[in-house]
């Protein structure tokens, strides 16, 4: 049965898009990862900005899990285009709960992605990182708003030119039931001063605040500290008694 891919419509756009916010979130997360040797799991590596950055600040094994086809295909190119990636990291299809993992973790990277799982899911993700880290081991994930089911206004997310063309992103959320947001997105190619495009896709987003997120962990004797610029909402998790 084919699985649904809620990127496919917008995957064109996707990765141009989101490299100005990972020229921000990059220097805080490799600096969280600094020390780490273990294999590290980048969960939803997207087309695998977040994966160079990992590569750079670690010198182990890295699992990029990526379930949607159109953005694994950015991310496979990526990976084996790059020397410094090609040997190190294996790409994986499947989603991070079903996906084979190494048994001994140094690291796992959520960023943003986390509100793609289920209040069930994520405790199925914090009781692997209770089994898998490794002592000194760490998970760093990024906190979006809104903390709580709540209309986000339409804004423009992303303005990219790219020769003759210009790419914009523009975002807006609306409360989808207890604990969740949909996502509507709109994604306009202008040529020169002329739209010429306009593609729109939704999707389900699990709204997670801090308070929540440290009640969770706690369950399985983590615990998590704020990390980076505070307006980038990333935390550090790693076990009670590290």
């Amino acid at each position: 049965m084919r699985v649904a891919d809620e990127y496919e419509r917008s995957a064109e756009f996707i990765d141009v898009m989101i490299a100005p916010h990972w020229a921000v979130l990059g220097p805080p997360l490799e600096e969280a990862l600094r020390g780490v040797t273990d294999p590290v799991v980048d969960v939803g590596a997207g087309g695998g900005h977040g994966t160079r950055v990992i590569a750079k600040a670690c010198d182990g094994e890295i699992v990029a899990v990526e379930p949607s086809p159109a953005l694994r295909s950015v991310l496979l190119a990526r990976v084996n285009e790059a020397a410094e990636l090609r040997d190190r990291v294996t790409v994986l299809p499947e989603g991070l709960l079903d996906a084979d993992l190494p048994h001994r973790l140094g690291a796992v990277v959520a960023m943003n992605v986390i509100g793609h799982f289920s209040p069930a899911a994520r405790q199925r993700i914090w009781a692997l990182l209770a089994e898998r880290l490794v002592p000194g081991g760490r998970a760093v994930l990024n906190l979006q708003p809104p903390a709580e089911p709540a209309a986000v206004p339409r804004t423009r997310s992303a303005d990219v030119r790219l020769g003759r063309r210009r790419y914009e992103g523009w975002a807006r959320a609306e409360p989808a039931g207890p604990g969740r947001v949909t996502w509507h997105m709109t994604y306009r190619t202008h040529h020169d001063d002329r739209r010429v495009g306009e593609v729109t896709a939704s999707y389900h987003w699990w709204v997670l605040g801090e308070r929540q997120l440290t009640a969770e962990l706690a369950r399985h004797g983590l615990k998590p500290v704020r990390t980076g610029p505070a307006e980038l909402g990333m935390y550090l998790i790693s076990r009670g008694d590290a």
